[in-house]
């Protein structure tokens, strides 16, 4: 045993096993808790691989845990597997085709996302065993992180209590350690209800839900002056009460997703927001309720395990394309505006190159102003385990994230490579955190300094269930 490098040939040994698994679940592509045939392909393989394997995680269907090991710490693996809706689309080819109209695809590279986080987890189980090292391998397959905030469940229901660090990746145009900069959210639905009659003969009678939800939009939006400026609010009419103009609708509901840069500012706005709805259904006579449906913590950095993350990818470089890989970007490129490929490199503090189709650099440490930043449910994890998560580069610079591009590439060499890039990082950073106990201790540590004054508060309250498919399986 020499160090944790060695460990990236037990990756490259593996990697054709797991290319293949991405590419299965690239085909089948399915959404939010109706992952039932990608969950069972990863049961397969992490049965095939030799881990225990635990199903139904949580009470959620398609949530799948396979462990290794015994004794010694702790260490968990998270990945994910599941698509978009309206984003199916031919593989490998620069033009919008879709496969079936309207049907699902891979548009975060979450089929990436599931094996490359598996293949680590399998290269740290194998080196473990062949070593005589004491610890434990876990990989973690979520669900539903698509707006449907399956970690915070698990969460809630204490899957990750015994966990001493959390490592995670999600595929990008560059790669480095990701910039521990996310949204909180929580996604509500608003149900008005009022009393419905003819909209001519009596409309006096009538009480107009939609009028509510129109109102508490207007409010809403009047808001945004007033809301701190890393905020973000949208909104989707999802029921207007029907299509008939005369007739006054007696229900209406609105879905709001609130975003905050921190889980005290979250529950703030999320208050402010539903005032704006009471109000409105004070101004309108209706009534009104509100359902959480999900809900994210913003992530929780961890200098220790960010450091120790960008020394390995120093160690290992930027992922190694070829020129038939640089080739296959720039076609993509060519339907790229200029102002996706100017933000994919600001999003990673990166100054343009013209011409360049793929990442040749490790991007720097705490990269980014933190900007262009969404929501994970990676960041309720990292409230109760110390966790450290990169960007693997997998596609052209300036593709758009949920993108028809980004479907078409998620089974080109290119994205082989970058998968098996990150799963390096991961293993080497795993294992050298089982060979190095203090490095888990300082981890800790830190974690526990950010959360000392900030008591964690899951944005997904006890008692609200996830949005499980009504007749169970797919």
């Amino acid at each position: 045993m020499k160090n944790s490098s060695e460990i990236w040939d037990v990756v490259e040994a593996k990697r054709e096993t797991f290319f293949d698994l991405s590419d299965r679940i690239w085909g089948m592509p399915e959404t939010n808790y109706e992952e039932f045939r990608s969950a069972a392909e990863h049961e397969r393989l992490l049965e095939q691989e030799g881990f225990r394997v635990h199903r139904n995680v949580a009470g959620l269907p398609t949530a799948v845990m396979g462990e290794a090991g015994e004794g010694g710490p702790v260490i968990a693996i998270l990945g994910e597997f599941d698509a978009l809706p309206g984003l199916s689309q031919e593989a490998g080819i620069a033009e919008e085709r879709p496969i079936v109209t309207g049907g699902n695809g891979h548009g975060c590279g979450h089929n990436l996302l599931g094996s490359g986080s598996m293949l680590a987890a399998a290269a740290v189980k194998d080196y473990l065993a062949a070593n005589g090292l004491k610890g434990r391998v876990r990989y973690y397959g979520c669900p539903a992180e698509e707006g449907g905030s399956s970690k915070g469940f698990m969460v809630r229901a204490g899957v990750f209590d015994d966990v001493d660090i959390a490592i995670s990746w999600h595929p990008a145009a560059f790669a480095g350690v990701n910039n521990p900069i996310s949204l909180a959210c929580n996604e509500i639905n608003f149900h008005f209800s009022g009393r419905a009659s003819h909209a001519s003969a009596t409309p006096h009678l009538g009480r107009s839900a939609l009028d509510a939800v129109e109102l508490m939009n207007v409010g809403v939006n009047y808001m945004r002056e007033h809301m701190p400026s890393t905020a973000r609010i949208h909104y989707a009419v999802t029921d207007t009460g029907g299509n008939a103009p005369n007739v006054v609708q007696a229900r209406a509901t609105v879905r709001y997703l609130v975003r905050a840069r921190t889980l005290p500012e979250l529950l703030t706005l999320v208050a402010r927001v539903k005032k704006v709805a009471e109000g409105a259904a004070l101004m309108t006579e209706t009534t009104v309720r509100s359902e959480i449906i999900s809900g994210d913590a913003n992530l929780v950095g961890n200098a220790p395990l960010e450091e120790l993350m960008f020394a390995n990818l120093e160690r290992l470089g930027p992922p190694a394309y070829d020129d038939a890989d640089e080739e296959a970007a720039r076609k993509f490129q060519e339907t790229f505006s200029t102002e996706d490929i100017a933000a994919s490199y600001g999003r990673f503090g990166l100054k343009p190159k013209k011409g360049q189709g793929l990442c040749d650099t490790v991007f720097p440490l705490g990269a980014g102003d933190g900007t262009l930043v969404g929501s994970t449910d990676v960041g309720t994890v990292s409230w109760v385990v110390p966790t450290v998560q990169m960007r693997g580069a997998t596609y052209a610079i300036g593709t758009p994230g949920h993108s028809w591009q980004l479907v078409a590439q998620g089974k080109l060499p290119a994205a082989h490579k970058g998968m098996e890039h990150a799963a390096k990082i991961m293993a080497s950073t795993a294992l050298d955190l089982i060979l190095d106990p203090a490095r888990i201790e300082a981890a800790k540590a830190d974690h526990k300094a950010r959360l000392e004054y900030t008591p964690f508060v899951n944005p997904i309250p006890d008692g609200v269930e996830p949005p499980l498919p009504v007749n169970g399986h797919g």
